[in-house]
C-alpha cells in the first residue's frame, strides 16, 4: 500500500473517532511525559493506579523511549511545559537538577552542568560556554549566551548531563541543552490559542497572547505557523539617587535636581524599571518527497526588547537601585534551518544545515566605574582622570556604554546510521560550523577633552571594534555491539579540528594610555572606523576526543550503565598581546547510571554516579586594581563527584508525584595561580563556583472531575543549596556567599471539551534567590557596590486556552 493512501486511512479514522470521542466523553487529562522531577501521564485504560507514558528522546540522533539510552537524560515535554509555566531560559533551567545558570537579563544566560563552572567573566572575546545549545538539530550556542527562545508549541526540552562531545561537539563539553520543536504533520489538522494576564509583585502587570495552527497542504506535505507576544511587567525601581564625584564637587541625581545637588542625569526615577516586550514566530514546512525521503525547511525569528536592570542594588533597598543613564537592550535573531532525511538502501541519511543571525544592542550605566576610579585618584592626590578641553574636572564624569554583538553562524552536519535492530549498528557523521562576531564597545563621557577621546570618536575614553571568527570540522561516530542480548558495548570518537581569530581595535587613545590602545597599534589601517589596528591573531588546534560504554539490560524494565567520556573546549584569543593565547580544556567523565521502571510502569527511577576531572582549566577574570582587560589563562585543575536522580510516581489514577535532584562536591584539585610565579588566586580544596551542593525539585498533581468538567491542583517546589558567584578568594572575600533558596509554584484549573482555564500563583511566598551576585569593575575598586540579580517576584496569572 503507498504511502499516500495510508495517510488517507489515518485521517479519516483520526477524524471519525475524534468525532465519536467528543460525542461520548470528556477530555482524558494529563498527557504529559516524565521530566526530572516531573511526574508522567496515565494512560487511557488504566483502572484505578496511574501508569507512566512512555518518553520518547533524540539524545543519540535518533528517536528511542528513554528508558532504553544509556545516558543521563533529563526531559520536559509538551504538556509538562505547559504545566509548569515554562515560557523562557530561566523557567525551564531551575526544573532541571544537573543544570546551573548565570544571568544578566534575558538574552544573557550562561548555562552549567553538572558544576563544571569557574564564574569565569563571560567577556565577548572570552571562552566559548561550557554546555551546547541546540535547536532542534542546529547549534545556537553564542559567547554571550543561550537564545531566549519563547517556549511555546515545543515537543520537549532535553538535557544530557556530561560531556556530549562524541555527537555534539566543542561546547558540549559539560552537557547538551536541546530545545526541539514540533513539527509538521500532513495527517490531520490541529490548531491552539493561549491568552494569559498577570501581575508581578512588587511591579507591573504583564500579558501573553501565542497560537499555532498545523494544516495540511495535500497528502504529503503540511506547514506548522506558530506566533506569540509577552509582555513581561518589571519589578526593579529605580529609585532617586545623589553622587557627587570627590574631584570635581559635581553632584548628579536621577531626581528632581536641588541646590546641592544641581546635574540631572538622562535616566529617571521609574518604577517597574525593567520591563519586556518578545513577539516572535515559527514556519515550518514539511514535504514528504516519496516513501523515503523528506525534506523539512523552517525558519524562526524573535524581537526581545527589555528596559533596565534585572538587578538591585541591597544598599539602596530590595529590588531598587539607582542607576543615572539610560539602559536598554534589544536581542533580535532570526534561524533559518533545513532537514532532509532519507534512506539509501538500509542507511537512514540525514543533512542538517542552518543559518543563526543575532544582532543584540546593549545601552548600559557604568557610572560605578568612574565613580569608584575618581575617589581613588582623589584619595591618592592623582589629578582628574577625565578633564574637559579646558584642562578642568569634569563635573559629570560618568561613564555609559553603547555596544553591538553581531552574530552569523553557518552549520552543516550530514549522517548517516545503520538500521537500528542489527547486532552491530552505527552513527556516523561529518560537522562544519563557522560563527563570524561584530564585537563593538562605546565607552562614553560627555564632554570629555579631545586629547583623551579615542581618535575620530569624540567622548569616547574605550573603544572596541573587533571581529572574532569561531570555525569546527569534525568527523564522529559511535558502533555499538550487542555482546549478547542484554549487554551491549558502544564505542564512539569524535575527530575535531578548531580555529579562532580576533582582529581589531581595542583601547584607549594614545594621549591616555600606554598600555592599551592607540598606543600599541601595528598598523594605521582603519578597522570598522576605527583609528588604528592593534590586534590580529589566530590559533587553531585538533584532537580526539573518546566515549565508551557498556549497558546491561537486567529486564525489559531495568538497566544500568557504565560510560567512560571525554569533553573538550576550543582555546583562543587573548586581545591583550602581552597574554599569550589559552589552551583547549578537557574533561574526563566516569559515570555508573541506571534506568529502572518498577510497580508496573507506576514507578520510575532513574540516576547516575560520576566522577568528572577537568584539566587546563580556561579562567577568564579582571586583573585587581583596573588592569582594565578581562585575561583568559589555562590554570589549575578540578574534581567533580556527584549523584543526580529523578523519581516519578503515579500514586493513583489521579495523583502522580514527581522529583529530581543533584548532589556535587566540586572542588579545585591544584592551587590557581593567575600567572606563574603569582601566589595563589584560589586554593586546592576550593570550592567551584555557580553550582550548589544541592538542587532538588518535587511535583506533584492531582487531576480529578467536577461535573462535566475535568480539573486538577499542582504544586511544584525548587530547592536550591548556597553557592558563590565567583572563583577568586578574593572576589568571595568582597561579594559573599549566595543564600540558598527555596521557590513554590500553585497552580489550579479546570477544562472542559476544547477548552481550559488555569489560576497559577509562581514564587507563592515571594522569596528572593541570589541568582548572581557581580560588580561592575574589579572587585577591589567597584566591591564596595555589588548587585544580585534574583527572581521574579510572586506573580498571580490567568491564562485561558483552545485546541481545536
Amino acid at each position: 500500500m503507498t504511502r499516500s493512501r495510508l495517510r488517507k486511512m489515518k485521517r479519516t479514522e483520526a477524524a471519525s473517532r475524534t468525532r465519536k470521542f467528543l460525542r461520548t466523553a470528556p477530555m482524558v487529562s494529563a498527557i504529559s511525559a516524565l521530566l526530572a522531577g516531573s511526574p508522567g501521564a496515565f494512560a487511557q485504560d488504566a483502572p484505578e493506579s496511574g501508569v507512566l507514558e512512555s518518553v520518547i528522546v533524540t539524545a543519540q540522533k535518533r528517536q528511542e523511549n528513554l528508558q532504553e539510552v544509556p545516558l543521563s537524560i533529563q526531559a520536559l515535554g509538551t504538556a509538562k511545559l505547559d504545566e509548569l509555566h515554562i515560557q523562557s531560559f530561566d523557567d525551564y533551567v531551575k526544573f532541571l537538577p544537573s543544570v546551573s545558570f548565570t544571568t544578566l537579563g534575558p538574552g544573557f544566560g550562561v548555562a552549567y552542568m553538572r558544576g563544571v563552572a569557574s564564574g569565569e567573566n563571560n567577556n565577548h572575546s572570552g571562552p566559548q560556554p561550557t554546555v551546547g545549545m541546540y535547536l532542534d538539530e542546529q547549534p545556537i550556542t553564542t559567547i554571550q549566551g543561550s537564545l531566549d527562545v519563547h517556549l511555546y508549541d515545543m515537543a520537549r526540552v532535553e538535557a544530557l548531563a556530561g560531556p556530549q562531545g562524541t555527537l555534539y561537539g566543542a561546547s558540549s563539553m559539560a552537557g547538551t541543552i536541546r530545545l526541539i520543536t514540533n513539527k509538521p504533520n500532513p495527517d490531520a489538522y490541529d490548531g491552539g490559542y493561549n491568552i494569559e494576564a498577570n501581575s508581578v509583585g512588587h511591579g507591573g502587570t504583564g500579558y501573553v497572547a501565542e497560537g499555532f495552527v498545523n494544516i495540511p497542504i495535500t497528502e504529503s506535505a503540511a506547514i506548522r505557523l506558530v506566533g506569540w507576544y509577552e509582555k513581561d511587567g518589571g519589578y526593579i525601581d529605580n529609585v532617586r539617587g545623589e553622587r557627587t564625584y570627590p574631584t570635581s564637587g559635581g553632584c548628579i541625581t536621577n531626581g528632581d535636581t536641588t541646590p546641592t545637588c544641581s546635574i540631572a542625569s538622562p535616566a529617571r526615577v521609574k518604577d517597574d524599571y525593567n520591563d519586556v516586550e518578545t513577539f516572535g514566530g515559527r514556519a515550518a514546512l514539511k514535504i514528504d518527497l516519496n516513501d523515503s525521503w523528506s525534506i523539512t525547511p523552517s525558519v524562526m525569528a524573535q524581537d526581545a526588547k527589555s528596559n533596565g536592570s534585572f538587578a538591585y542594588d541591597p544598599a539602596v533597598g530590595d529590588l531598587k537601585i539607582s542607576h543615572y543613564y539610560p539602559e536598554r537592550t534589544s536581542d533580535r535573531w532570526l534561524q533559518a534551518a533545513l532537514t532532509l532525511e532519507g534512506k539509501i538502501g538500509n542507511l537512514d541519511l540525514v543533512y542538517a544545515g542552518a543559518y543563526l543571525k543575532r544582532d543584540d544592542v546593549v545601552n548600559s550605566d557604568y557610572s560605578d566605574y568612574s565613580f569608584f576610579y575618581d575617589r581613588l585618584a582623589y584619595d591618592a592626590g592623582y589629578d582628574a582622570y577625565w578633564t574637559d578641553n579646558a584642562g578642568n574636572p569634569l563635573a559629570d564624569p560618568s561613564q555609559y556604554i553603547h555596544g553591538t554583538d553581531t552574530y552569523r553562524r553557518f552549520s552543516h552536519e550530514l549522517r548517516v546510521s545503520s538500521a537500528q535492530d542489527k547486532r552491530t549498528r552505527f552513527v556516523a557523521g561529518l560537522f562544519y560550523q563557522k560563527q563570524k562576531h561584530g564585537i563593538f564597545q562605546d565607552y562614553h563621557i560627555n564632554g570629555l577633552n579631545d586629547g583623551t577621546a579615542v581618535t575620530g570618536w569624540p567622548d569616547t575614553l574605550w573603544l572596541t571594534q573587533q571581529q572574532r571568527e569561531d570555525e569546527d570540522y569534525a568527523f564522529f561516530g559511535e558502533v555499538s555491539f550487542d555482546i549478547t542480548q542484554s549487554l551491549t558495548l558502544t564505542g564512539g570518537l569524535r575527530t575535531f579540528k578548531a580555529k579562532n581569530s580576533l582582529k581589531g581595535f581595542f583601547g584607549f587613545s594614545e594621549g591616555y594610555s600606554t598600555n592599551f590602545g592607540e598606543f600599541l597599534c601595528f598598523s594605521q589601517v582603519s578597522f570598522r572606523g576605527s583609528p588604528c589596528t592593534n590586534l590580529d591573531a589566530k590559533v587553531d588546534e585538533s584532537g580526539t576526543v573518546p566515549k565508551v560504554n557498556l549497558t546491561w539490560r537486567i529486564d525489559d524494565q531495568r538497566m544500568v550503565y557504565a560510560t567512560y567520556s571525554e569533553g573538550f573546549r576550543p582555546g583562543g584569543i587573548n586581545r591583550n598581546g602581552t597574554v599569550p593565547p589559552y589552551e583547549s580544556d578537557r574533561l574526563k567523565n566516569y559515570e555508573l547510571g541506571w534506568k529502572t521502571t518498577w510497580a508496573d510502569n507506576r514507578l520510575r527511577f532513574n540516576g547516575a554516579v560520576f566522577q568528572e576531572d577537568w584539566d587546563k582549566i580556561q579562567f577568564s577574570f579582571l586583573p585587581p586594581s583596573g588592569a582594565g582587560l578581562t585575561v583568559i589563562r589555562n590554570a589549575g585543575a578540578a574534581r567533580i563527584r556527584g549523584i543526580e536522580a529523578d523519581l516519578a510516581f503515579a500514586a493513583t489514577r489521579s495523583l502522580t508525584i514527581g522529583g529530581g535532584m543533584s548532589l556535587l562536591d566540586a572542588e579545585l584539585t591544584e592551587d590557581y595561580l593567575p600567572s606563574p610565579g603569582d601566589p595563589p588566586a584560589a586554593r586546592k580544596g576550593d570550592r567551584l563556583p555557580v553550582t550548589p551542593k544541592f538542587k532538588a525539585n518535587i511535583t506533584a498533581r492531582y487531576e480529578f472531575n467536577v461535573g462535566a468538567y475535568d480539573a486538577h491542583v499542582q504544586g511544584a517546589t525548587v530547592y536550591q543549596g548556597t553557592s558563590f558567584s565567583d572563583l577568586l578568594a578574593a572576589d568571595r572575600e568582597v561579594l559573599g556567599e549566595q543564600g540558598s533558596y527555596s521557590i513554590t509554584d500553585l497552580s489550579a484549573g479546570f477544562k472542559k471539551d476544547q477548552y481550559s482555564v488555569e489560576l497559577f500563583l509562581n514564587n507563592a511566598f515571594d522569596k528572593r534567590a541570589q541568582i548572581f551576585t557581580f560588580a561592575q569593575c574589579a572587585t577591589d575598586v567597584c566591591g564596595v557596590n555589588p548587585y544580585i540579580v534574583t527572581n521574579r517576584p510572586r506573580t498571580f496569572g490567568v491564562k485561558f486556552g483552545q485546541e481545536f
